[in-house]
C-alpha cells in the first residue's frame, strides 16, 4: 500500500539554475499538494508531461528525495520517520541502470542481497529465478561495461527485485529498449500484481498504460489534475483515443492554471 498525503517539494535554485529556467525566484515547486492512494494487487499508472512532477513524486515515495510539506506512507511506516524501513519493502526500477561497469550480475546482485540481509541460500535461489525469468544467464559471465542497454536493464530487474518487495516502482523502465526486453518487463509488471505486489509506474507510451493500468492519475506542474480508475477513464473518453483523452485533460488544465 502506498498513501500519498498532501505532498509537496519545493527545490532551491542556484544561480546557473535561475539562468537556464529564465526566473529570478530563489526556489520552485516540483509537486504541489497531492494525495493518492495505491492498493495491493492493482497497479497504478501516474503519467504527465515532461516536467511535470512524475518522477519527483515517485522518488520521494521511494525516499531518495524528501518531501518538503505532508507525508507518504509505504505499507504503513513514514518515509519521514522510517525512511529505512521503507526502502526494505520497496523494489524501484528507471530507465537508467547505473550499474557498475566493472562488476558482474551476479555480483550485483548479490551486493544489494546483503544489503537488504538476505539469507545467502535464498538470495541465491530467488537469484536463479529472477536470472532465469529475464534471460540473464547467458550473459552472466560479462562485465557490465560490455553489455547492451537491454542487458543492462535485465540486471537491473533482478538488482530491484532481488529481496521480493512488497512495493514495486517502475519510472519509464521501458524507455529506450528493444521490444522483447521491453514486452519482458510488462510481463513483470503483470506478474507483481499476480503477486498482490502494490505497483505504481510512470510510462510516455499510452499502449502500455492500456495494457497494464487498473487505476490512473495524471500530473501537470506539480498538480494533480485527474484521477480515477482505468475502466472509468475509458468510459468517459471512449469516443476518443487514450493519448488524444491525455492531450485534452493536461491542456484543459493548462487552461485553467493561466487563469
Amino acid at each position: 500500500m502506498i498513501n500519498v498525503q498532501n505532498v509537496s517539494k519545493t527545490f532551491n535554485l542556484n544561480k546557473q539554475q535561475k539562468k537556464e529556467l529564465q526566473t529570478s525566484a530563489s526556489s520552485i515547486n516540483a509537486v504541489n499538494g497531492i494525495s493518492f492512494e495505491c492498493k495491493p494487487g492493482r497497479i497504478y499508472s501516474l503519467l504527465g508531461p515532461n516536467g511535470a512532477g512524475k518522477t519527483t513524486t515517485l522518488r520521494m515515495i521511494a525516499t531518495i528525495l524528501q518531501t518538503t510539506n505532508g507525508d507518504i506512507e509505504v505499507c504503513g511506516h513514514s518515509v519521514n520517520d522510517k525512511p529505512n524501513l521503507v526502502r526494505s519493502k520497496i523494489g524501484f526500477l528507471t530507465g537508467s541502470t547505473n550499474l557498475y561497469d566493472r562488476l558482474t550480475p551476479g555480483e550485483i546482485v548479490e551486493y544489494f542481497a546483503k544489503l537488504h540481509g538476505m539469507d545467502q541460500n535464498k538470495y541465491k535461489e530467488r537469484m536463479d529465478m529472477l536470472f532465469t525469468q529475464m534471460g540473464v544467464h547467458e550473459f552472466s559471465k560479462k562485465r557490465i561495461g560490455q553489455m547492451s542497454t537491454g542487458m543492462k536493464q535485465k540486471v537491473s530487474i533482478a538488482r530491484s527485485m532481488i529481496h521480493d518487495p512488497e512495493v514495486v516502482i517502475f519510472d519509464e523502465p521501458t524507455s529506450g529498449l528493444d521490444v522483447i526486453t521491453a514486452n519482458n518487463i510488462i510481463e513483470l509488471i503483470r506478474q507483481c500484481k499476480e503477486e498482490g505486489k502494490t505497483v505504481i509506474f510512470s510510462s510516455h507510451i499510452m499502449s502500455e498504460v492500456d495494457l497494464l493500468c487498473d487505476d490512473l492519475a495524471i500530473i501537470s506542474k506539480g498538480d494533480l489534475i485527474y484521477q480515477n480508475t482505468m475502466n472509468h477513464f475509458r468510459s468517459e473518453f471512449e469516443d476518443i483515443s487514450l493519448t488524444e483523452a491525455f492531450i485534452r485533460i493536461v491542456e484543459n488544465s493548462k487552461s485553467n492554471q493561466n487563469v
